[in-house]
Parts: structure tokens; sequence; C-alpha cells
């Protein structure tokens, strides 16, 4: 491997960039410390500034590199950037603001609540059970990002704004990434790390249910069982609430806003059309905001801003990822990627997989498992979990999430799917 300057100075940032996601905890106590200047420590500790704010840094040295060459800076910088597809980062804010709205939460609430009643467990439990085996596997038809959305809004209402240990809360987290991560494999449309290889590796999605689907359900199940079982007693002192909203909100608006949501699905890799249907919501929002809540326009773009940021540093480190990737045999490639998806984003370790030619069967099974397995252990390690983290950050002592926390949270549930892909 002989990189770049730029390559290596887009390394080096990366690697800054994931040691001060670790560090926001300490940033944010230098608010408190140095309070004439909070408002910029405070932006520095919101974890989804950090990869936009260090994608820049990275910008403004390849600009700087550029001058004086025949490109020059401005060609330079934009041409990167315009061979960079952010179309995920634009699908994720447009996909969150429609998902969090309220006739679509009622909907969500509804299917939840339904099988809810039916399961033989204490009410608290079963709802709670429930919204973290259901939202992951749709997260296969309505893709993660939607998923995330809708689980973590409803497990924050109803759960953790009331008394919640911070012990039930990061399990909760960790359970929550972990499942949405292999919750997304019943279909070949919906994860992003699967999108990266399906069409390449010719993966339909009977394909993918048959092969790997049904092990990502089975940890699915597992995961939400334990820690429902571990923290049952304390889940009992929960009363689910009847939402006296669902009388606010008449059936054919819940039915315009769900139609939405699926055409924003149908043409999630289409921004003109899907960004299309986001000024449509808006308006009609706008128009009738006695059926909304407050849109979480502010959560959407920090998530967008992170996405973005991490698509920017990511073209800088295939040098090095690919090489690594190609020299590992197939085991060593399902705990290589499932280490590896821990520090960046598990669609880009698929993606770089499916550059590679000449691929068993047996690697691209172990490379694909591998990145949806580690896709609870970090907030970058899947699309989905910034979004999650923006939504119920807020709950947590000091407003932050600690990396280490989750880190620790989603060991036991990234296990189960460890088991759940290699035994089963």
């Amino acid at each position: 491997m002989n990189p770049t300057a730029l390559q290596a100075v887009g390394a080096l940032l990366f690697a800054v960039a994931i040691l001060h996601t670790f560090s926001v905890g300490f940033i944010a106590r230098l608010a408190e410390k140095y309070p004439s200047h909070a408002g910029f420590w405070e932006l520095f500790a919101e974890v989804e500034f950090v990869f936009g704010f260090w994608a820049g840094v990275l910008i403004i040295f390849m600009a700087i590199a550029a001058i004086g060459t025949e490109q020059g800076a401005f060609r330079a910088v934009t041409g990167y950037l315009e061979n960079r597809s952010y179309t995920e980062p634009l699908f994720v804010l447009t996909i969150m603001v429609v998902a969090a709205s309220r006739p679509v939460l009622l909907a969500a609430k509804a299917i939840v609540d339904a099988i809810s009643k039916i399961l033989p467990m204490p009410r608290g439990v079963a709802f709670y059970f429930t919204v973290l085996v259901a939202v992951p596997l749709l997260s296969s038809f309505i893709t993660e990002p939607a998923a995330m959305t809708l689980a973590a809004i409803i497990l924050g209402e109803t759960y953790f704004r009331k008394v919640m240990s911070s012990r039930l809360m990061y399990a909760t987290l960790g359970v929550l990434f972990v499942n949405i991560s292999v919750g997304g494999t019943l279909t070949n449309f919906a994860a992003p790390p699967v999108l990266m290889v399906a069409a390449t590796w010719q993966w339909d999605s009977w394909f993918m249910l048959s092969h790997i689907g049904w092990r990502g359900a089975a940890a699915v199940f597992v995961n939400a069982l334990v820690v429902s079982l571990i923290f049952r007693k304390e889940l009992l002192r929960f009363e689910i609430e009847e939402n006296s909203k669902n009388l606010d909100v008449p059936v054919p608006v819940i039915a315009l806003h769900l139609a939405l949501l699926g055409l924003i699905v149908l043409f999630a890799h289409h921004p003109h059309v899907f960004i299309g249907v986001l000024l449509l919501f808006l308006a009609l929002a706008h128009a009738y905001p006695r059926f909304q809540d407050r849109l979480i326009l502010r959560e959407s773009l920090m998530v967008s801003c992170f996405l973005a940021g991490l698509v920017t540093l990511g073209g800088q480190q295939e040098w090095w990822l690919q090489p690594l990737l190609s020299k590992m045999d197939s085991s060593a490639v399902y705990y290589g990627a499932t280490a590896l998806t821990a520090f960046t984003d598990n669609a880009a370790l698929t993606y770089l997989g499916s550059l590679v030619h000449g691929l068993s069967d047996e690697f691209k099974y172990a490379l694909l498992t591998g990145a949806v397995t580690g896709g609870g252990l970090t907030i970058i390690a899947n699309a989905p979990n910034p979004a999650g983290i923006s939504l119920l950050q807020g709950y947590f002592s000091d407003s932050k999430v600690s990396p280490l926390g989750l880190f620790a949270a989603a060991i036991l549930p990234t296990l189960v799917a460890v088991a759940a892909f290699r035994l089963l």
C-alpha cells in the first residue's frame, strides 16, 4: 500500500473523527467549564456534527493542495464531491422527517399495540418486546432509517421519557441498533449494506430470506426476548397509555402519509423524486398543522450532515480497506468485517467487497453477514444509528450517549447475531 498524500491525510482525519466521537462527553463538560464559549463546545460535542466537520477539513486540505496545479482548487474539490454519492444522506433526511410524522407514528403504534395485546406477557413487557422485534423486521420493507426513526420515537415516548434506569436505556439502545442492522436482511432492497452488493452478486429477495434473512430474524427475536426477560421487573412498572391523538387524525390523512412514505421507499435511489415527495409532504404539513407534531427537521439535518461527512471521508479509505479485505479467508473476513464495521460504515465495507472479483460464495456470505453483525457496535457502524442517537440522546445523562456505553451494551446482542450467522 502506497497512499498518496491526500489518501494519507484522509485516513488520518478519519481516525481523528472516530476519536472525536469517543470524546464528546469530555467536550460537553468543557461547555460548563467555559460558559462564555458554551455554544462552541456544545456544537463540537454533537456526534452528528463530528464527521461533517472533519470532512470539511479534508475538503480545505484538498483545495490547498491543488493550488497551483493544472486542475486547480475549484475543479479538484468539485470533481471529488461530484464523484461521491450523497443519495443516502438525502434519503435519510427525507425518510426521517416523513416517518416521524404523527400519522405514520400512529399507524406504527397501532401495529405494535395489536401484536403486543395477543402476546402472553404483561403489557409493559409485551409492548417493549414487540417494538424491538416487529419494527426492526419491518426495516426490510420500509428501509432501516425509517424503522429506526419509528422505533426510537415509540420507545422514547413510551419508556425513555419516564423514570428509566441507565442500564435499561443502554441495553435497549444496544439491542435496537443490532436488531435494526440484522433485521434489514429479509429483502435485497432496504438495508444499505445489502443494496451495495445485491445487484452485483445477483442476490434477490428470496435468496436473502432463505440464506441470511431468517438467521437475522432469529437473532432479532432472541435479542429482544433476552433483554425483555433481564429487565422484566423494571418493565412491569410501565403503563402503556392509549394515545388520545388517534381521534385527531382522520384515516384518509394517515393513508395519504403512508402513501407518501411508500413513494419515498419506492424511489429511494432517485433523489430528484423523493426530494419532490418531501416538498409535497412539507406543504401538506404546513397546510394541516393540526394533524402534525413538531417535525424533526433539525435532527434529520444533523444526521444527514453526519452521513454526508462519512461519505466524504470514506472516499479516501479504499486504499487500505480493500487490500485488507481481499487477503482474508471467509472466516477471517466475517470477524474482520464485524470488527471493521465498528470503525466504518458497514455499507462502505460491502461496497468495497463488491469491487473485488472472483470471490467465493462463502466469502460473500461472510462479508455481508459480518458487516450487518457489527452494525450496532458504534454510531458510525450503520447508517440509521445516528438517527437513533439523535432522537434518544436527550433522555440520557447530560443529553449524551456514551460511545463506550453503547459499545458495551451492544456486545451481547452482537454475539447472539454471531451465533445466528455462524452456527445456524
